[in-house]
């Protein structure tokens, strides 16, 4: 019974892990750029939620459409505050670490002044009162509908990559940015979209979390961006696709680690991390994302 708990849980986990590190993958992706500050676009998409709750009762399940509005309008114009001249830098990857290192660290100190540093949590009941049975075992309905909305949201980019004009364009850039560009495409265009997009989901998925994780605080930021890191590493970088598979790997990896050795579940992220860049560098999907 346990057994069968840890990963029906785990999978639902996985899906949520899937929706929280698939914007960073998207994202590097497309521009090679590691968005640090990941993690705190999903603690600033659990506050709007919070907020949004507290001041109209707004459901998180209409919180997430207003946080996917909103976030992927910012993206537009952060994008081309800050990627561009990312790109034109001889190792766009390594400062991409120290900007968004550092803009991480202001939207955290920012975060922490506006809204405190306690913990902010929203009742489990507003996605459903009572157990939901999967299989024979009894999850929170705050957990399956997270994990519900969660797949939902990583359906919707599955075809908005393969089933939409501007995907093909996007997976063009993802191919090939100077053979994407030299073919007409317009890759700043795409590449922004793409930004904004990226935060769409970090936003939606940080709406779930505090239902997921148990709470939202201003310095929780730096422990989601960790978590999707390794998620993303694991499926494969560059590949957003492949971040489902990261995710249900992390997810049922988690619950097995808290069901059995409870104690030790804090450390999942680095031995992951590690194992898998000593074993496997480029992910499990096999795709290499550097070129000679």
């Amino acid at each position: 019974m346990m057994l069968e708990y840890a990963l029906l849980a785990g999978a639902i986990f996985g899906l949520y892990f899937a929706l929280a590190g698939l914007g960073l993958n998207l994202v590097f992706g497309v521009m090679r750029i590691v968005n640090l500050a990941h993690g705190d676009f999903m603690m600033l998409g659990a506050f709007s939620a919070f907020w949004l709750f507290r001041l109209i009762h707004l459901n998180p399940l209409f919180s997430a459409l207003f946080v996917l509005a909103l976030f992927a309008l910012l993206g537009l114009p952060l994008y081309y505050l800050l990627v561009p001249p990312l790109l034109r830098a001889k190792d766009p990857e390594m400062l991409s670490f120290i900007l968004f290192f550092g803009f991480s660290q202001a939207i955290e100190a920012l975060a922490a002044i506006a809204f405190g540093p306690s913990e902010r949590s929203l009742p489990g009941r507003l996605l459903g009162r009572g157990p939901i049975r999967i299989l024979g075992q009894a999850f929170p309905a705050a957990w399956t509908w997270s994990g519900i909305a969660s797949a939902a949201a990583v359906l919707a980019v599955y075809l908005y990559l393969y089933h939409s004009r501007l995907g093909y364009l996007t997976r063009a850039v993802m191919e090939d940015r100077e053979e994407a560009l030299a073919t007409g495409i317009d890759v700043h265009f795409v590449s922004a979209i793409a930004f904004g997009l990226g935060l769409a989901l970090a936003g939606i998925a940080g709406v779930f979390a505090p239902f997921m994780l148990g709470s939202a605080t201003p310095s929780m930021g730096l422990g989601l961006t960790l978590q999707s890191f390794v998620v993303i590493v694991i499926g494969s970088l560059g590949n957003p696709l492949g971040t489902v598979l990261g995710g249900i790997i992390y997810g049922v990896s988690l619950m097995f680690m808290q069901t059995y050795f409870s104690s030790w579940a804090s450390l999942l992220p680095y031995v992951l991390l590690i194992l898998i860049l000593l074993v496997r560098p480029s992910g499990l999907l096999g795709r290499q994302v550097r070129r000679a």
